[in-house]
């Protein structure tokens, strides 16, 4: 299977025919910050059950485009669609009602609490002045908190208090709380960063399991993680998609090389 080599800002042919069976579909995405194109005309499609990771080097516009994909930063053009729904007309809280989950770079839990308390309020039932009212505890959410913490290797620090956790455990744990809205689509910004060789090899194994149910896109730098995980690589360059293919493939294109591996 060889790799799409898109040249700068194009698309492939079948672009509209991907576009229906896709579960996030990008088209022409483009923003400006002072007349600087952070990104600049980028398209792709990921499937349902597709776990994409997007490289290049840094300024490239690759997170700068998750911001656009979840409502962080509104596009300059350009459309993103989830299952259909655009997303470019939502505020950022009904992006996240449709179904994605953002994880920034460094992770982001509540310290103070336990990994369980983490977890029942990540619940999107239990949000809300009225909704914490209405919502228990009953054995359907306990449950699903037990469920999601095993999925991440916390099955057994449930009663831990966040912040005693080391950092690749809360990196897990912030991934469970985006688990815990069963969302559509997962978007994780270097998930990785700081953990040890054993965590990062748990975190692929998690992300394999995770993506079954879902699509994913990862920002990440490490090409062994990557070709660990990836099911295509997108190479952004310069805010412009660059080349797409399978991690094998794109790693060995001279003008990836050239931009980035040989750097």
């Amino acid at each position: 299977m060889e790799a799409t080599i898109a040249g700068f800002g194009g698309m492939s042919m079948d672009a509209s025919a991907s576009r229906e069976k896709a579960a996030l579909s990008v088209r022409d995405l483009s923003v400006s910050f002072d007349g600087f194109k952070a990104v600049d005309g980028v398209s792709l499609d990921i499937d349902h059950g597709e776990l994409r990771v997007v490289i290049g080097p840094n300024g490239a516009g690759k997170t700068t485009l998750l911001d656009m994909i979840c409502g962080k930063t509104r596009p300059s053009s350009g459309s993103v669609q989830l299952d259909g729904v655009e997303l470019t007309r939502l505020a950022d809280f009904q992006i996240v009602r449709q179904g994605v989950g953002r994880k920034f770079q460094n992770p982001s839990v509540y310290e103070e609490l336990t990994v369980e308390e983490n977890l029942e309020i990540s619940i999107p039932e239990g949000r809300g002045p009225l909704a914490c009212l209405r919502f228990k505890r009953d054995q359907k959410v306990r449950a699903r908190i037990q469920e999601v913490a095993s999925e991440i290797y916390l099955g057994d620090q449930l009663s831990r208090r966040a912040g005693a956790l080391s950092h690749g455990q809360k990196q897990w744990l912030e991934i469970g709380m985006l688990l815990m809205q069963q969302p559509k689509l997962l978007l994780l910004d270097e998930p990785v960063a700081g953990m040890s060789p054993a965590e990062r090899e748990k975190t692929a194994d998690l992300l394999r399991r995770v993506a079954k149910g879902r699509a994913i896109v990862v920002i990440e730098h490490d090409m062994d993680f990557v070709r660990s995980i990836a099911h295509k690589v997108t190479v952004l360059h310069q805010g412009r998609l660059l080349a797409e293919g399978p991690a094998e493939t794109v790693q060995a294109d001279p003008r990836v090389i050239e931009v980035y591996l040989g750097h």
